[in-house]
């Protein structure tokens, strides 16, 4: 197979992005839990965010013009590649402690890894990148690795 990952791009590995600073805010684990249809009072409440809340609560609000063909902002935090059929290949968490409304979080994205395989279809190339997410005092609420797949 040939080399499709650059030096360039290689050297991205272990970068990590400006921290993101999102305050939790009871109105916003409300909507989320009717528009997810929970059904426990804590989060239809606002006491306390379902976990998949911070998936959605790190996601950048951009203009219209900014978005992909599939509806999703375009990713800034990945070097240029050959590949470029983004695709989803996976997501692992790990939940340290519940989220609140008050709280101020601090999101921090690393690219961790970059590699290619032989697909049945050609060539792709898996990015992942770990997500630490923390309170301003440092305090640890989860972890994610995410895997995204370009073909």
């Amino acid at each position: 197979m040939s080399e499709l990952i650059s030096a360039e791009a290689k050297s991205w590995i272990g970068r990590s992005g400006e921290p993101q600073r999102v305050e939790i805010n009871r109105s916003d684990i409300i909507k989320y839990s009717i528009a997810t249809e929970q059904r426990q009072a804590k989060y239809l409440e606002g006491d306390e965010a379902p976990p998949m809340f911070m998936f959605g609560a790190l996601r950048p609000l951009v203009p219209m013009d900014e978005l992909g063909p599939d509806g999703i902002s375009v990713d800034k935090f990945l070097p240029e590649l050959p590949l470029k059929r983004v695709m989803a290949g996976g997501t692992e968490m790990k939940f340290h402690r519940t989220v609140h409304p008050g709280d101020v979080l601090r999101a921090t994205r690393s690219l961790s890894d970059m590699y290619e395989k032989q697909g049945g279809s050609g060539p792709l190339i898996f990015v992942v990148y770990d997500l630490r997410v923390e309170t301003e005092a440092g305090e640890l609420v989860m972890e994610e690795r995410q895997t995204r797949i370009l073909r």
